[in-house]
Formats: C-alpha cells, sequence, structure tokens
C-alpha cells in the first residue's frame, strides 16, 4: 500500500430554499442546504405532468390537514407578507384559518388576526374592519371575485392551490429534499388557469375560471413538494394580476405548507343572522387583494 490516502467522493449539495412560515431549510454543517440530487437518487417514475395534475385528488385522499400559509405582495416598491395557519378538510371543502395582516408602514400597532372560513364558494371573515361590527361576519362569493380567490383573501385556499396544478402544463423533476423534516420531492412547472378550471371539481371550477379570467396572465409559475405518498407538502404560486384599488401589476407569491394529514376539522359557518349585510369600504383594514360586499347568504350554525 502506497500509503496514500484514497479521497472520499465529494457530496452534491443544492441551493438554498427559500420558505415562509415556519418551515426553514436546516444546513449542514459544511454542506449548505441538503438537496439531494437527481444524479443521487434519479427522477421518480412517471411523467411529472401526469402526476401533479393527480395532486389535488391525493389530497382529497388524505382527508384533511393543517395548513401554514403566506403571501407576499409587491406593488409600486412596497412589499408586504399576510400570514395565515388553520386546519382544512379537503372532501367538504372547509377550513378555518387566522390570518394576520402586516404593521402599518407607519409603525401603527398590528391589526387584529382576521378569522376565516373556507366553504365551497364562500369566504366568511371575521374582524374584517372597514365598519363590521366585531360580532359580525362578511361572506364573499368567491366565483365573484376576479382571483376566485387565490389572493384576496390573504390565504390561498389550499384545495384551491392544489387544483391549479391540474392545468399544468409544463414540469421538471428538480430533486429531492426536505420540508419540515420531511422527505419530499421537488417539482418546478408552470400551470395553465383556464386548464386548471377545465379540469377541476365542480366546486372548484367557478373560483378558478374567475381567475383565468381576472389575473394579469392565466399562466401561473410553481414549486411544488410532494411527500411519498404523494401528498402536496408546500406549494409555492407566482400570480400576477391588476389592482382595482391602485395603479399597475401587483406579484403575488403563495405559499400554502400542508402537515399533519388526518388531524380532526370541524367548521361550522354562521347563520344568516350573523352575516354583516352592508357594503364593505375601503380602507386601511382591507384585504390586499381587495374587498367585496356583504352578502346575507349563510349556512347553519356558527363559529366553533
Amino acid at each position: 500500500m502506497g500509503g496514500r490516502a484514497r479521497r472520499r467522493p465529494g457530496t452534491r449539495t443544492g441551493g438554498g430554499v427559500a420558505v415562509a412560515g415556519t418551515v426553514v431549510c436546516v444546513c449542514l454543517a459544511g454542506s449548505g442546504c441538503a438537496e439531494q440530487g437527481a444524479a443521487a437518487q434519479g427522477a421518480p417514475a412517471g411523467d411529472p405532468v401526469a402526476v401533479l395534475r393527480g395532486a389535488a385528488g391525493r389530497l382529497v385522499g388524505a382527508g384533511s390537514a393543517q395548513t401554514r400559509t403566506a403571501m407576499e405582495m409587491a406593488s409600486g416598491g412596497t412589499r408586504v407578507t399576510v400570514r395565515g395557519q388553520g386546519v382544512y378538510d379537503f372532501r367538504a371543502r372547509r377550513g378555518r384559518l387566522k390570518v394576520l395582516l402586516p404593521q402599518d408602514p407607519a409603525g401603527a400597532s398590528e391589526h387584529r388576526p382576521i378569522t376565516e372560513l373556507l366553504a365551497p364558494g364562500a369566504l366568511f371573515m371575521k374582524n374584517r374592519g372597514a365598519g363590521v361590527p366585531d360580532d359580525k361576519w362578511v361572506r364573499v362569493d368567491t366565483g365573484s371575485l376576479s382571483d376566485g380567490n387565490l389572493v384576496t383573501g390573504g390565504a390561498t385556499d389550499p384545495l384551491a392551490a392544489a387544483e391549479v396544478l391540474r392545468g399544468t402544463r409544463t414540469a421538471t423533476y428538480v430533486g429531492r429534499t426536505e420540508v419540515a423534516g420531511t422527505a419530499v420531492t421537488h417539482y418546478r412547472g408552470t400551470a395553465d388557469l383556464a386548464g386548471a378550471a377545465r379540469a377541476a371539481t365542480a366546486a372548484g371550477r367557478p373560483a378558478l375560471a374567475a381567475a383565468a379570467e381576472g389575473f394579469a396572465t392565466a399562466e401561473v409559475p410553481f414549486d411544488v413538494y410532494l411527500d411519498d405518498a404523494g401528498r402536496v407538502r408546500k406549494l409555492r404560486h407566482r400570480f400576477s394580476f391588476v389592482n382595482g384599488q391602485r395603479a399597475g401589476t401587483v406579484a403575488v407569491a403563495s405559499t400554502t405548507l400542508l402537515y399533519d394529514f388526518g388531524t380532526a376539522v370541524r367548521v361550522r359557518l354562521p347563520a344568516g343572522g350573523d352575516i354583516y349585510e352592508g357594503t364593505i369600504a375601503d380602507g386601511a383594514d382591507a384585504m390586499p387583494g381587495g374587498g367585496g360586499e356583504g352578502d346575507s347568504g349563510g349556512g347553519g350554525g356558527g363559529e366553533d
């Protein structure tokens, strides 16, 4: 033996993945953020486009999950981030989120959290502000919104976010990595909102069709991370829309994180008498994507 030490093969490392909320890319000492690349394990079997078009169906099969959301908006040199956390039932298409608005640029105290209830065709908001009584809910018909509530509520409905993938046109395998300690497969691609609307379930079709008409472009770039069961763990869309409240186009990056699948979810919609019937004035408390008018429709029961 010549006494010459054999050199160990180097390990490939990928770039750090920036994420919103509480999920962070864990960096290994001296090696950067771990991203086990395609060269190490090879791309998974199956056409990525077909895999992603079926992702929404796999969430329905999972039943429910906890979720964290982050929506970053940039307009006229101003950038704000709205964060949310809650639960979602994919089979009933119902969810409950607590949405935190950013602090005022002038440094004013933070807004009270807005409670949002998500239901097929409707968004209910409490602590909406702009003259709405504290004990009343605002109901918005999501099919009437120009963005289909992909942006207006400050958080993208988790199932609607996954149904955007039904319109996947291009997709490539990026590599293996981790999200919140779970091994995932990272894909990057673009989806077409009109195609997503055509392929969506009957309950999800009106909102996606509205978004296809209302956004500045119907093409949506995305990054998605699927666990080994094919369920979405993290999904980041980049939307672009023309804001009627302000001149110019608004760029929006919406991130949805899903975890604790099978968690118990119980969402009771407000009774008709608990819904504010007036018109919402635009104001400092308005949701970033614009508001809507109060609607007297409702469901049975009240908030949990």
